[in-house]
């Protein structure tokens, strides 16, 4: 157990506070993503802020353009001080097709604030591992389609799973949006 423990801590980021983090924090996975610039990042360097967290695939004309619209939505019903304390990150379960080029592509088109959403790619053990911590099942379609999971997560402050919905739309889930914004109030 210590030496699985140490291993987790090589592989974080300097700049992560380990102490921080709790042993159920989905941040603390080792996976590198790169983000819609092409800057490579680890999750433990997003601790610190509230966030919504999904899996979803550019080239999707079904579910995924809704899971966009859905936290969208929820960014829309909160007031400015909590939307300014939330970030949405958008992972992509396509890790040969979703480039940074492509990922800017979506958030120009959709008109997301990068300052707070952060659409991003990992290579396919990523996305296995980090499908695995969210709880989203997925498998790739012949075609290049993904059937998969459509949820959006809340993650607290230390990465802890606090809610998750299915219920997509541009009207909020209601339960989801008073735990986003319960969440948001504590420090």
């Amino acid at each position: 157990m210590k030496i699985v423990f140490l291993a987790l801590l090589m592989l974080m980021p300097l700049n992560a506070d380990a102490g921080a983090l709790t042993p159920d924090s989905v941040l603390q996975t080792p996976a590198t993503f790169t983000d819609q610039d092409g800057t490579p990042f680890r999750l433990a360097s997003r601790q610190g802020k509230v966030q919504i967290v999904a899996m979803f695939y550019t080239s999707c004309q079904y579910i995924c353009p809704l899971i966009i619209d859905s936290a969208k939505g929820i960014d829309h019903a909160l007031g400015e001080t909590e939307r300014s304390g939330l970030r949405v990150l958008l992972i992509s379960l396509d890790a040969e097709r979703d480039t940074p080029a492509v990922l800017r592509a979506v958030t120009n088109d959709r008109h997301l604030d990068t300052a707070r959403w952060t659409l991003a790619h990992t290579d396919a053990d990523g996305v296995r591992n980090t499908a695995a911590l969210l709880g989203i099942r997925y498998r790739k379609l012949e075609g290049g389609d993904f059937n998969h999971t459509s949820a959006m997560i809340l993650l607290d402050r230390t990465g802890r799973i606090v809610a998750r919905t299915e219920k997509l739309g541009p009207v909020p889930d209601p339960d989801f949006l008073d735990a986003v914004k319960r969440t948001l109030a504590q420090p």
